[in-house]
């Protein structure tokens, strides 16, 4: 239809073919707009959801990691190595004894003071005995008494002997002279026993060494009235090589000490060295008082480097006992005694029941109620509970002992 037939009809007028295609033009571009919005908007919103999902999952991952119970582990093991027992001791010498006098007077004179290496049989001091030298000198004169006694006794009952073959005197008169002569017989061999006694008191006055030694105390000085029945020491002499020292065991370890086993012995004031002895015997029994068993260590001193009465600390090297070792951080004291928590293979939380032994101080024994080789909790939380879900991490002291472990095994196999 042309446009003089729209304009007659009344019909608005076709716009021309420029107009025509500027609107074509706009129409595709507001399409395109609208086509460009919502993909942008489908965009947003694809990356608003995928954002969502991937927070949930991560708080979800966060909230599984967070609820999750790290431990560290360690394994239960045997007691394949001894144990060292350190007790405290005091250095004594091997054989300390008092010397005293015998004999009582006034120290004349003393040879050797403290600190001294004496032999046995070395004179120490001397003592003045005026009243035994007189009681000898009397004992003397008395014996020789008795030898004129004895003598002019003799002589009479020989010459009664004579008569009486003659029938000159009687049988009783002859007795009487026997029994005179067996009478001073005897008085003369009393006299000679108190001469002879006298004499050992006197050799006493002379003070000498029982045994070598060391002097370690002196008591007396020249001019002190020395009184045998007064309990007074002049000496105190010891010997220093070996040296002894005792000690009390507790009962839980009396069964592991063994005579002729060696020992450690050191002092603090000589740091650095060792004192290697031994053993030499045990009291055999357990006091009641203590609940411990003496034991007597000997010690080499060649160098008398440790002086007796020293304060000293006693190594035993304990033989192993067999039983299971744990580290003293897995026990856990609850209402029904002592526990420790178990991992399974499933990583989930067993509390177990144990009879603890002796305390180590880093390691407890335990003596009933694991197998060995379990994988104990160390520090366990008061929380923890049976059934609980674990993430367990082995100790690294656990783990290092077992790779040097293997490390060894495997020189030995390419040796």
């Amino acid at each position: 239809m042309s446009q003089e037939r729209h304009s007659e009809l009344g019909i608005h007028a076709l716009p021309d073919e420029g107009e025509l295609l500027k609107r074509q033009q706009m129409t595709r571009r507001a399409k395109l707009v609208l086509l460009v919005v919502l993909i942008l908007l489908a965009v947003g919103a694809a990356r608003t959801i995928i954002s969502r999902v991937v927070n949930a999952r991560e708080l979800q991952a966060g909230t599984a990691e967070r609820a999750k119970i790290f431990v560290r582990v360690t394994e239960a093991r045997s007691s394949a190595e001894g144990q060292t027992l350190a007790l405290p001791g005091t250095l004594q010498g091997f054989v300390q004894s008092p010397i005293a006098a015998r004999s009582s007077g006034y120290l004349k004179r003393w040879y050797k003071d403290i600190g001294s290496e004496v032999k046995k049989g070395d004179l120490l001091a001397e003592l003045d005995t005026p009243e035994i030298d007189q009681q000898l000198s009397q004992a003397v004169a008395a014996r020789q008494q008795a030898v004129s006694s004895m003598e002019l006794a003799k002589s009479s009952m020989a010459r009664w002997e004579a008569l009486r073959k003659k029938d000159a005197v009687s049988q009783q008169e002859l007795d009487e002279r026997r029994s005179a002569y067996a009478q001073a017989n005897s008085n003369l061999a009393a006299a000679e026993a108190n001469v002879e006694r006298l004499r050992q008191v006197e050799g006493f006055k002379r003070i000498v060494a029982p045994f070598s030694g060391i002097i370690t105390r002196r008591n007396v000085d020249v001019g002190d009235l020395i009184d045998p029945g007064a309990g007074r020491s002049l000496f105190v002499l010891s010997q220093t090589d070996p040296l002894r020292v005792y000690v009390n065991v507790p009962q839980s370890y009396a069964n592991l000490v063994k005579p002729g086993q060696k020992v450690i012995v050191t002092q603090s004031e000589l740091r650095g060295r060792k004192f290697e002895g031994k053993v030499a015997r045990t009291a055999g029994s357990i006091d009641p008082s203590t609940r411990a068993m003496q034991i007597e260590v000997s010690l080499p001193n060649a160098d008398n480097a440790l002086l007796p009465g020293a304060f000293v600390q006693v190594s035993l090297p304990l033989k192993p006992s067999g039983t299971l070792l744990v580290s003293a951080d897995t026990l856990m004291f609850r209402r029904d005694g002592a526990m420790v928590a178990v991992v399974d293979a499933q990583n989930k939380v067993h509390l177990k029941k144990v009879q603890v032994g002796r305390n180590f101080g880093l390691t407890v024994e335990v003596l009933d109620g694991l197998d060995g080789n379990e994988k104990l909790i160390l520090n366990p939380s008061d929380s923890l509970a049976e059934g609980d879900q674990v993430e367990p991490t082995l100790d690294k002291k656990d783990g290092g002992k077992k790779e040097a472990a293997a490390d060894d095994d495997k020189k030995k196999a390419a040796s």
